[in-house]
């Protein structure tokens, strides 16, 4: 039997992140989380958002390697042109034209390296009306048509957390098109520029609802649907506690296993696709959730097949049965975290390491296979000079923070 190589499948592969906010870092983490050697070039002094934490709490940042350069100093930026040549892809968030401003555009980047694969994330896109606007999810998920969708009937659109923007529409999307264009430039020989947009991202995802939309089974009154909390048996209830539960019986068989498993006839509460009838069905199955408690229902739903979960906190879910036996989170330097996902039979991922600071002491094994030892210790010297600079508040390092998006 082959043994077990805890590499990641994107082992050997190396890509350079031009330090950003939002989507660029957590596509940075997957890559890292699945093998690939990610060195992150940092401003000197920066942190993300501006939040001062300790660093092991910047959970995207883990697994890399990082290195502090002024990107406004010509010699960091031939740094950065010789780290490229050594790169399979470089990603960065800025908004358009800021590399090309600084030297390390596309054009550039690939005569240095024409396999390189370019991967860029913004919120409005490379090109169009609004691409040199500021912007941020909230922004990005308004014009798309998904945060009017989002919400209970009667109430305003619901602000959700950045998952569907900047994660989900935003750095899955770079990461995907990143990989896409690494298995192109396997083929071909030749890099490319991947143009990711958090405002492509979200439509795409949202293509089944265009779909029904287009097919005039989708109702344009938020909360009035069968998966936005229209429907009686999708939707969230409170129990006797105060904790919240979950439901999604969609099928009929799973939707009769639910009605007969809490006590209540189907027939009292009219047929399951009724609509005009989801209002007081509704009524009614919030009034049975709240005789028992969570931990009650959980008792008796749980393992079945009525579509069933507790709604838990950040702090709760580690702790659950299920996630613990499936071990999706980890606790890495007293930080309890995601684990990498998703899983490799062959080539699994290893525990990422925490997120560390640069660290000039540490350049010759951060930088080992990347660049010759000359060009490691004058990369030494610049940071060095960087991070006094940035100490003394004499530094123009990177550009401002109005030219990253998003």
């Amino acid at each position: 039997m082959e043994q077990e190589v805890r590499k990641g499948p994107l082992a050997g592969v190396r890509v350079i992140e031009l330090a950003g906010i939002g989507p660029g870092p957590l596509a940075g983490m997957l890559l890292a989380d699945m093998g690939a050697e990610v060195l992150r070039i940092e401003r000197p002094g920066e942190t993300d958002l501006g939040v001062k934490r300790e660093r092991r709490h910047d959970l995207m940042l883990r697994g890399r390697k990082p290195i502090a350069l002024d990107l406004k100093d010509p010699q960091a930026v031939a740094a950065v042109l010789d780290l490229v040549a050594s790169a399979d892809a470089l990603i960065e968030g800025y908004r358009p034209g800021v590399t090309e401003r600084m030297g390390l555009g596309p054009d550039v980047c690939l005569a240095r390296n024409p396999r390189l694969v370019y991967g860029r994330i913004t919120g409005w896109g490379q090109t169009g009306p609004l691409a040199h606007t500021a912007g941020h999810d909230i922004n990005y998920i308004s014009l798309t048509g998904a945060l009017n969708a989002i919400g209970r009937r009667g109430q305003p659109p619901s602000v959700p957390l950045a998952y569907l923007g900047d994660f989900a529409g935003g750095g899955m999307f770079l990461l995907a098109g990143v990989l896409a264009a690494l298995v192109e430039a396997g083929k071909s020989g030749k890099g490319q520029v991947v143009d990711a947009a958090i405002v492509d991202g979200v439509a795409a995802l949202g293509s089944v609802f265009h779909g029904l939309v287009a097919a005039g089974q989708w109702h344009p009154e938020r909360g009035t649907n069968i998966l936005d909390s229209g429907a009686h048996y999708y939707n969230v209830y409170q129990c006797k506690d105060g904790g919240w539960i979950s439901v999604g019986p969609i099928e009929a068989r799973f939707y009769r296993d639910l009605l007969a498993r809490i006590g209540i006839d189907p027939a009292s509460l009219g047929e399951q696709g009724d609509q005009d009838k989801w209002e007081a069905a509704g009524e009614r199955l919030a009034e049975v959730f709240r005789t028992r408690t969570r931990g009650e229902w959980c008792d008796l739903l749980e393992g079945t097949d009525v579509c069933f979960a507790p709604v838990l906190s950040y702090e709760d879910a580690p702790h659950h049965r299920h996630l613990k036996a499936r071990e999706t989170f980890v606790e890495i330097d007293g930080v309890m975290q995601p684990a990498p996902a998703p899983r490799f039979s062959r080539t699994p991922s290893a525990l990422p390491a925490p997120p560390r600071k640069p660290d000039v002491r540490d350049y010759e094994h951060t930088l080992a296979g990347w660049l010759p030892p000359e060009r490691i210790e004058a990369v030494r010297a610049l940071s060095e000079r960087a991070a006094t600079a940035a100490a003394s508040g004499h530094a123009g390092h990177g550009q401002p923070h109005k030219d990253r998006q998003p």
